[in-house]
Formats: C-alpha cells, structure tokens, sequence
C-alpha cells in the first residue's frame, strides 16, 4: 500500500501522451483522473477522450493510479466492476506494453495514456503534469 507522502515522488516514472493533434499543453492529476474514470469525456475542443490504460499488474499503472487517482490499482478496478454491473461506463481498453499504448494514441484523436519514462513517444505529443 503507497502512504499518501509517497504519491508525489512517483510522477518521474509515467509519462502522460495524447494524440499530436491535441492541442492540450499540460493537464492537472484532478483533470486527468477525471477523464481516466469517465467524469469527463470530450476535450476542450469537442473531441471524444479516449483514455488507455496499461494492464493491471503494470508497474506504471501501479504508479500513475496512485499519483493521479490516490489509490491502489485494486481500487479502480473495483470502480469498474461497479460501473459496468450497474450499466455505467466501461473501463478504458488496457494495453500491455508502452509502445501498445502509443500506437493506440497514435491512431485515435482524442486519446491520452501513460508510458513509462524513457519509451518511445514518436508520433504523440508528451505534456507535462502540472501539481
């Protein structure tokens, strides 16, 4: 279990990638934990958010869940049980590898993900995530 202190620290280990064509610059944790769990679904510009996740025993999803949504993976998918038992959102697809997840981003306008520090993000634009 990460103690709250540590959530923090983490940010170095994900990157945060959308398509080249978002003309997003940056995006908060509130923001992109909003568009990760369906609270949000279209951008600024009207595009539909396609969120991607890594899978769940991803050590950077391990990371990103608990920097951005303040919670253990088995939290999340627990939220998504819920949702589709309820007839709510799905989840967003999961990918396996980094370069998964950026092919995905590559091809979908409206999608973001995370990748690790140091993968190839050749042909999606990488934004920072401001605290």
């Amino acid at each position: 279990m990460f103690a709250l202190g540590q959530t923090a620290v983490r940010a170095e280990e994900y990157q945060i990638v959308v398509n080249a064509s978002n003309p997003v610059k940056s995006i908060t944790a509130d923001e992109l934990s909003k568009l990760f769990v369906k609270k949000v679904v279209k951008w600024n510009n009207g595009v539909a958010v396609a969120p991607v996740d890594q899978v769940v025993k991803s050590a950077t999803r391990a990371a990103f869940t608990a920097a951005v949504h303040g919670k253990e993976v088995s939290a999340i998918v627990a939220f998504w049980q819920q949702q589709i038992f309820s007839g709510g959102a799905i989840p967003p697809p999961e990918k396996a590898t980094d370069a998964a997840v950026v092919a995905y981003v590559r091809s979908n306008a409206g999608a973001i993900g995370y990748i690790s520090v140091g993968a190839s993000t050749e042909g999606v634009k990488v934004i920072p995530l401001l605290h």
